[in-house]
């Protein structure tokens, strides 16, 4: 292979890296908070999630710095990324990372965590105002473009409050918390309606299907952040995301014939906020039971996650990844 094709062939790798690529970072802090949840009935989790938070540190600046250099040498294909109908949905999860990291850094980094949290809080922010301004435009948007990555601002928006409330920033989580919720309604009509009545979701897009437990899992750990306790509202949200991981428990099957794909990704983060919210409830209320689920859950995101991590390096070593769509 000649210096110019050698050239061209990483100039066209990096032009496709995906702006999903982020999603990976959502499932890496996932694990280093369901870890920290973990902890406080299990000794051994914090070790564990303070390794994973280091992991996850080291995959933030080199998935930013390689986006970064995108955005520097093809802005264009950002742009294209931005207009396109599935992948607008994933921009918040940039930042939606520096939420989670800020939140993962507040217990033993508290001093930095405070302006990571408020560069994720603004930027959260513009990108959901920017997303959903996009989605009401004057573009017209097919029902094959609705998927539940479309959920990602709202979930985005009740994960402020975890870290929030915390940092002193009340008003504004209760804010952000409101802001998800409404349009967690709003979302979760127009997707069932378009699960029911339209062609079912593509092959590639599938693994998005998970993302239908994180909004009342993230919510009920926001709502006991903000309100200091478990009330009926509590019980509803944790109960709801119950109902969805059964329900797309039973749909997790068809994953066996589908190639694999970034969108893969979207299995890790809904577990991690399923299994934080577990430990959670169940400390709360004194349940052992739920405590367990909240360890088996655990246990299935590791493997979820190590798993989606051999798969991503094997499909980039091949090829798979960061090409022409």
């Amino acid at each position: 292979m000649t210096e110019a094709a050698t050239g061209d062939r990483a100039h066209g790798w990096l032009e496709h890296y995906p702006v999903t690529f982020f999603a990976v970072l959502m499932g890496l802090f996932g694990v280093t908070l369901a870890f920290h949840a973990a902890a406080p009935s299990y000794l051994w989790a914090e070790p564990f999630a303070l390794g994973a938070l280091w992991i996850s540190l080291a995959a933030f600046v080199l998935i930013s710095a390689i986006y970064l250099l995108k955005a520097l040498r093809h802005p264009r294909a950002v742009a294209a990324e931005w207009h396109h109908p599935v992948k607008l949905a994933f921009f918040p999860t940039i930042s939606i990372s520096l939420l989670l990291m800020a939140t993962a850094l507040a217990g033993p980094y508290p001093g930095i965590a405070g302006p990571v949290w408020v560069a994720g809080m603004l930027g959260q922010g513009v990108l959901t105002v920017a997303v959903i301004s996009g989605w009401i435009s004057h573009r017209s948007f097919q029902v094959g473009h609705l998927t539940p990555a479309w959920f990602i601002p709202a979930v985005g928006n009740v994960i402020v409050p975890v870290a929030g409330v915390q940092l002193g920033w009340v008003e504004v989580s209760w804010l952000f918390f409101s802001a998800g919720m409404i349009f967690w309604v709003v979302l979760l009509t127009l997707v069932f309606n378009r699960l029911i009545f339209h062609d079912p979701i593509p092959g590639r897009l599938f693994p998005t299907m998970v993302i239908l437990i994180a909004p009342p899992a993230v919510a009920f750990v926001a709502y006991m952040r903000l309100t200091g306790g478990v009330d009926p509202a509590a019980r509803m949200l944790v109960n709801m995301a119950y109902v969805f991981a059964a329900l797309v428990l039973v749909q997790l099957p068809k994953l066996r014939t589908l190639p694999f794909a970034l969108s893969w990704w979207a299995l890790s983060f809904p577990l991690a906020a399923l299994s934080i919210a577990s430990f959670g409830y169940g400390r709360a209320i004194g349940s052992p039971a739920h405590e367990v689920i909240g360890l088996i859950v655990l246990g299935a995101l590791v493997l979820v996650v190590a798993g989606l991590a051999f798969r991503t390096l094997l499909a980039a070593t091949r090829g798979e990844i960061c090409r022409p769509e």
